[in-house]
């Protein structure tokens, strides 16, 4: 059964995935178990699932909110606890091969009023738990990027120049954050609204993201800043 589902890791997630030696048969059974009952709840979350195509992972405590509007890729791991919700003028869209944390919440919008726009994650994206990710402006992460806990993205802003005025009654600007494939994204980085990140960055851990960076750059401060460019 190891080699199998070995095989099965290698062919879906990883090429160079191999269960470490000290990993075993029981260890390796109660994991299948607890995948088996996952897959059973997801299965009766979104029964209008292509099954032939389309594996979803549904842990315990999972919640959803305007299901119609959220798509499923292949092979999606939702962690225990993990909410979605997909009130906005478009869909919650994951893509293939795509894991989710424990405790992540998945939020287009959290008003009726003024309702955000989508939140995209593409294929083979790992996000840790207790992470954070708004959509009111939009949001694309990029295939490939990893991301480590209590991630968060907030794609709009409260206006305040009116001192005269609550900032509650001011009203909200949005831009939308576009954050590149083959990232590496640390623990409890945030990224701001209007920010583009591009390919094969990686940001260090405890970032606060402010401005857009192009590829291939390591970033890190608060706010962040360039350190390195990759490769040198």
């Amino acid at each position: 059964m190891k080699r199998l589902i070995e095989i099965y890791i290698q062919k879906t997630k990883n090429p160079n995935f191999h269960f470490d030696p000290n990993v075993t048969s029981s260890v390796l059974l109660k994991f299948t178990f607890n995948m088996l009952i996952n897959y059973i709840r997801g299965w009766i979350k979104f029964p209008n699932l292509k099954r032939r195509s389309k594996f979803l992972f549904v842990g315990k405590g999972v919640e959803f909110f305007n299901k119609k509007k959220i798509i499923f890729g292949n092979n999606v791991i939702l962690g225990n606890y993990v909410k979605l919700s997909a009130l906005g003028k478009g869909n919650i869209e994951i893509g293939n091969n795509v894991n989710i944390g424990a405790f992540t919440q998945i939020i287009i919008s959290t008003s009726f009023n003024n309702i955000g726009d989508f939140i995209k994650i593409e294929d083979n994206v790992g996000i840790g738990e207790f992470s954070y990710i708004g959509g009111g402006g939009g949001v694309i992460i990029g295939k490939n990027t990893i991301i480590g806990q209590y991630f968060s993205v907030h794609p709009e802003n409260h206006n305040y120049s009116d001192t005269k005025k609550l900032i509650r009654e001011q009203g909200i600007s949005r831009k939308g954050i576009r954050i590149g494939e083959n990232c590496w994204i640390g623990s409890k980085v945030t990224i701001l609204d209007g920010v583009t990140i591009g390919d094969g960055c990686v940001i260090a851990a405890g970032a606060v993201v402010t401005k857009s960076f192009g590829p291939n750059l390591v970033i890190g401060g608060v706010p962040a800043k360039v350190i390195k460019k990759r490769g040198k």
